[in-house]
Formats: C-alpha cells, sequence, structure tokens
C-alpha cells in the first residue's frame, strides 16, 4: 500500500501515546516494532515528543503528559477535521464535551481533546506542516482505531453528526465505521482497491471503513468507554511474548478472529494496545 500524505476529514489520521517516562516507552516500543524515533523538543523543554518512524515515515508519537494532566499512560488517536474551532462546536451541539479548547501546536497544526457523550476522549487534527501517519496497516504501524461503547445507537448518532460516520456489519457481529467517499479517496492513490478487497471476499463499503465499533460487553462493567489503538504485526503471538520480555503484560492472549489473529498489550508503563495480524484464512470465523 502506498504511503499516505494527509487525509480527508472524518478520518483517523494519528497516534501518540502519554508517557510519564517517555524516553523508556520510546526504547520499549523501538524493540518491539522496529520503530525509530526522534525527540523533536528543544533540550531546553521539560516536555519530550518522539517521533517514530518506518522506513523514514512517520507512524505514531511518544509523548510526556500534558501539564497537569494525571500520570497515566494511554495511547490517543486523532481525527483529521477541516477545522478544528468548528469541529469543537459541533461536538458541543451533539452531547460532547470539550475537554481542552482548540490550540495551536507550533507550526505542525491545531489540535483540540474532546470527548463523546459517554466519556471517551479523542483529538483532532487540523494539519498544517504534519500531514498524519505516513505509514500504515504494514507490521510495526497503525492498522485500526477503535471505539469501545455500551452504547452503540447512542454513538452512532453522536459520531454521525459529528463526522459524518454511519455503521456497517462487517462480520458475525462485528461493525465498522464507514466514512462515504473514503474508498474513493484511497483508489486515487491505490487504484484497483476496491476490486482487490472484492476478491479477498470484503463485504460490500469495506473501502470506506475509517474505525471499529466495539460494544463493551456486559461482563465488563469497570471497563470505561474508549478509543483504541491497533497496530499491524506480522506475528502476534510473537508480538506478545517479546512484549512480556520486555516488561509488558497480555492481557488477552493471542486469540483468532474474523480476518485477524490478535492480542491485547498493556505496556511496562500502563498504556494498552492491540497487535493483529492479517489473517485471511479466518475470514469465515
Amino acid at each position: 500500500m502506498p504511503d499516505r500524505n494527509g487525509y480527508i476529514a472524518g478520518v483517523p489520521c494519528w497516534v501518540d501515546t502519554s508517557q510519564p517516562d517517555p524516553e523508556a516507552a520510546a526504547a520499549f516500543y523501538s524493540d518491539l516494532f522496529g520503530w525509530d524515533t526522534q525527540d523533536v523538543m528543544e533540550e531546553e523543554e521539560p516536555a519530550r515528543y518522539f517521533i517514530a518512524r518506518l522506513r523514514g515515515g512517520d507512524v505514531a508519537a511518544i509523548a510526556s503528559p500534558p501539564e497537569a494532566a494525571p500520570l497515566n499512560a494511554s495511547w490517543n488517536t486523532y481525527i483529521w477535521v477541516d477545522r478544528a474551532d468548528e469541529t469543537a462546536a459541533k461536538v458541543r451541539d451533539a452531547g460532547g464535551h470539550v475537554v481542552a479548547e482548540p490550540f495551536d501546536v507550533m507550526d505542525a497544526g491545531r489540535t483540540a481533546l474532546l470527548a463523546d457523550p459517554e466519556g471517551a476522549a479523542f483529538r483532532v487534527w487540523e494539519a498544517r506542516e504534519h500531514m498524519g501517519a505516513r505509514v500504515v496497516n504494514e507490521p510495526g504501524s497503525l492498522n485500526f482505531n477503535g471505539l469501545n461503547t455500551r452504547d452503540p445507537a447512542a454513538a452512532g448518532a453522536f459520531y454521525g453528526a459529528v463526522f459524518g460516520w454511519e455503521t456497517l456489519e462487517v462480520g458475525h457481529a462485528m461493525h465498522g465505521w464507514r466514512l462515504p467517499g473514503y474508498g474513493d479517496f484511497l483508489e486515487r492513490s491505490d487504484p484497483g482497491l476496491r476490486e482487490r478487497m472484492a476478491q479477498s471476499g470484503a463485504p460490500h463499503g469495506f473501502e470506506d471503513i475509517v474505525a471499529t465499533l466495539n460494544p463493551i460487553a456486559e461482563d465488563q462493567p469497570a471497563v470505561p468507554a474508549h478509543w483504541s489503538v491497533t497496530f499491524a504485526v506480522d506475528d502476534a503471538d510473537a508480538t506478545a511474548a517479546r512484549a512480556v520480555e520486555l516488561g509488558g503484560e497480555v492481557t488477552v492472549a493471542p486469540f483468532d478472529a474474523p480476518w485477524v489473529r490478535m492480542a491485547v498489550i498493556r505496556d511496562p508503563q500502563g498504556a494498552t494496545f492491540v497487535a493483529s495480524r492479517f489473517a485471511p484464512e479466518n475470514r469465515d470465523l
């Protein structure tokens, strides 16, 4: 798949992780995913921001926690927008929350920290110099973002109003967020994408999928609504084992699901992510 050079409004475009010890986190993920990391902050700045790259292309970042924020490690999802301020207003109108008002990130872009009515936090990105993740959907890079929710119907109303998303069934009891027109955008830089998806057995409309929709099970009352991050890997079992060797924890052991084999991993400072191998042999599970 060709490298990305920007996105369209309504598409998750970037992830970063807030870490109490960003240097240690950079070492963990560099070993696990083969990332090259570079701290782009000036030496005199108290905060750190490591850009992670594969083949020279940006894939993610590792950051110090925001000032006055809790020292909890987490992965953060950014959604591309044309105007961060306008999106913040839409979030308010749709019943969500503006946790941090839009602000400029030097010359890179403009962002805001928002939350849906259920409390799942996400960020938006109005790009200037930084065009989001350049390398995606290959081992060590961002593969999917997912909303974990207890109320899919209410989430559908909110994200539909803010981003124009629709829900699409992508497998037995599995759903995704669809942005009409996204497949057209992808097809321009990757001709034949629709045909390849159809040949692999993907459901109609799958080329428009921008994220997954994951209902939280009733037997998990302590799990809050949240956005999750999935990275593509060559081998979910080997990645899980290596994460443990590096001081992480496997919270859900590798298992087979439709189209993938995946594991849920917690890094040494507590941020959780999914490692997923594309497994077309699992399409009918």
